[in-house]
């Protein structure tokens, strides 16, 4: 056996829990599940919780897909991109099935599906280059502003801009050609919609696997827990598969008690449409804002949307996490050019998400996990936009292809 396969694991030190962090994220987080579920219902209120779950695996795992693409693209190391096509797969065996059943136990259960055309492929791509310069995609960004990050705090001020903008201009893009939604389940059956979805995906891995084997002569492997016993669970770091498995088990649960699977963005634009109203913009005489599900959103508590409460739970979940780790808001310094990325990225992949139907969350891995072709159109477009996100990082002072 290598050197390698034989040493002992070098665990990290002890960690201090940041207290204040910690108390203030636990209260609100139980707040927030009795303030919901007296206000809305119970549903409600365990959504929010989930949300809290998520955000709990996604900051202990590191599980962001801007950084994984970034690895493939310029070191060649796919670890992460194939920890993700595990965790839309072992989604997919659940989901596909459940959304064909059509309900279960009276609740409906609905695919992440949308239409294949113009406006997927362009908003896709845009929001792949916004996240590479932003610095984390739909769920990074949360998760990151939940661990204390300032300059994902500005991403995301502007991710709700660029989602509000999106809301106005979406009716324009839906005039541009398109296939009509395309369930695999629907048009193949279960079993072939799932076995199609299995190979895509280990496809996938396949591929990053030959590359960084080519480049490297080796796949990289997950490494041991950084501490020791068990208290990597409550602490971190999480090993990226055991991260994905978490993160697919929360999305099928989010189906079974939304009805829909994950999703991010729809929130921001429900958020960045309450705000505009509040100081006075007649954002409801908007088409998009005319259309029955959106303009009862618009109507109603933001506590009442399944997205926001989710997205809600997320922020404080990874602040909990972070906050046991002993890592709240570890970096505060924020330089001019990683700044003006900031809020370009924020603004690109806010338009991009409402253009394509979602994001690396709402899209990809909830809409192939729900066997929507979209989401297969989504994951091309948006990796083509993301490497031209990364050869364009340097001019903001940013690692791109040229790592410093």
């Amino acid at each position: 056996m290598s050197q390698l396969a034989t040493a002992a694991p070098k665990f990290l030190p002890a960690v201090s829990t940041d207290r204040m962090p910690l108390l203030v994220s636990a209260v609100m987080l139980a707040a927030g599940f009795v303030l919901i579920t007296w206000l809305v219902d119970l549903r409600q209120g365990a959504l929010f919780l989930i949300g809290g779950a998520l955000g709990v695996a996604l900051y202990h795992g590191s599980f962001g897909f801007t950084g994984g693409w970034r690895r493939m693209v310029v070191e060649k190391r796919g670890r992460n991109m194939r920890a993700q096509m595990l965790a839309i797969g072992v989604a997919a065996l659940a989901m596909i099935p459940l959304v064909a059943a059509g309900s279960i136990g009276g609740q409906a259960m609905a695919a992440a599906l949308a239409p294949v055309g113009v406006s997927v492929v362009l908003g896709a791509a845009i929001f792949g280059l916004g996240m590479q310069l932003g610095g984390g995609c739909g769920s990074g960004t949360l998760f990151t502003v939940g661990g204390g990050s300032s300059r994902m705090l500005v991403t995301l001020v502007f991710f709700i801009v660029g989602s509000l903008v999106g809301t106005a201009h979406l009716p324009f893009w839906l005039t541009q050609p398109a296939l009509p939604p395309i369930s695999l389940g629907a048009e193949l059956g279960i079993g072939f919609a799932i076995a199609l979805t299995i190979t895509g995906l280990a496809l996938v891995a396949l591929i990053t696997a030959l590359i960084e084997k080519r480049v490297h002569g080796d796949i990289e492997a997950e490494p041991a827990p950084a501490r020791a016993g068990w208290n990597w669970i409550l602490r971190g770091p999480w090993p990226l598969i055991g991260a994905g498995l978490v993160l697919a088990l929360l999305n099928i649960a989010t189906l079974l008690v939304a009805g829909h699977p994950w999703s991010i963005t729809y929130g921001f634009g429900l958020w960045g449409a309450k705000i505009a109203q509040a100081v006075g913009i007649d954002v409801a005489s908007w088409e998009f804002w005319t259309w029955p599900a959106q303009a009862q959103a618009l109507n109603s508590s933001v506590l009442a949307d399944t997205v926001s409460v989710m997205d809600f739970g997320l922020v404080l979940g990874a602040a909990l996490a972070a906050a046991i780790a002993g890592k709240f808001a570890p970096k505060a310094s924020l330089p001019l050019g990683s700044l003006v990325a900031a809020v370009i990225g924020g603004l690109l992949m806010g338009y991009g998400a409402r253009l394509s139907f979602g994001c690396n969350i709402g899209a990809l891995f909830s809409g192939i996990a729900t066997g929507s072709l979209h989401g297969w159109v989504w994951f091309a477009a948006a990796f083509v936009g993301s490497a031209g996100g990364i050869a364009l990082r340097p001019v903001f002072g940013l690692d791109g292809f040229a790592r410093k």
